[in-house]
């Protein structure tokens, strides 16, 4: 049986690259692998202040080394540069998105090249990049942060509909690849989560309709989230990191929805 001070360290001297890191799921993600003793390298494109702070707080707050490296993952050069600086990497989580909002008719070629380089190039070129080291050292976690809108359909949206279903394809591919090894690769669903952009969203709703907090969430999770409930960001965090730990070595090519049964409905 694993004691408990084990199980709190399951990922000591693993390194773990999460994009899309400063902020909502995927610093969520950061911290609780952090919490397990895993390096983490956080990515995103804020401003160098705020995500060298962000790295700085992780660390103190869980005694691990943490750092933060800013890239642009619409351009291939930069995903490189990023793999290259990151180095050696245990887990990979591939959280970083980019979304467009309108009817296919009015979606700018512009904008649907980027969902596709940010969404759905960027992880492929990081799990290319990254994974021979992982088959080296026979150990790795790669986790591609999928969505509700990898299962189910939606309009006004279709970029990002298109990546996050295509990344559970890629999700499946390397999977295959890589089973008979350490290394595992799955893809998480979450529906309506709490981030810092959902809750601005609900407070602009709020304030546009005259309605409470409550009375917002519960319109804007109308057809969404049958639980009635935003996911917390630190429960996809939880599940990153159980998926990372002993328990979820057997977990492979999974889509695996974190949605209040929304994929159920």
């Amino acid at each position: 049986m694993i004691s408990l001070p084990e199980q709190i360290r399951l990922l000591q001297g693993r390194r773990a690259l999460v994009t899309g890191s400063t902020g909502g799921i995927g610093l969520a993600v950061a911290e609780a692998l952090a919490a397990q003793g895993c390096e983490v390298v956080l990515h995103g494109l804020a401003e160098p202040a705020e995500g060298h702070g962000a790295a700085k707080a992780v660390a103190q707050r869980h005694g691990v080394v943490a750092r933060y490296i800013r890239a642009d993952l619409g351009s291939s050069a930069a995903v490189a540069a990023l793999a290259a600086e990151a180095g050696a990497v245990d887990v990979l989580v591939n959280n970083a998105a980019t979304r467009h909002f309108g009817p296919v008719e009015a979606t700018a070629p512009a904008d649907w090249d980027s969902d596709l380089a940010t969404n759905l190039s960027a992880p492929f070129h990081l799990i290319r990049l990254l994974l021979p080291g992982m088959r080296a050292r026979n150990w790795g976690r790669i986790i591609n942060m999928s969505s509700i809108y990898g299962l189910v359909g939606a309009t006004d949206r279709v970029g990002y509909v298109v990546t996050k279903t295509a990344l559970i394809g890629l999700t499946r591919a390397v999977a295959l690849e890589t089973a008979g090894t350490g290394i595992t690769c799955n893809a998480l669903c979450p529906g309506s989560t709490l981030t810092p952009n959902i809750q601005g969203r609900v407070e602009d709703l709020a304030a546009r309709e005259g309605l409470d907090e409550a009375a917002a969430a519960a319109r804007f999770l109308a057809g969404k989230n049958p639980s009635g409930r935003f996911v917390e960001a630190a429960a996809v965090g939880g599940f990153v990191a159980f998926l990372c730990g002993p328990q979820g070595e057997a977990i492979t090519g999974a889509a695996l929805p974190m949605d209040g049964g929304w994929s159920a409905a």
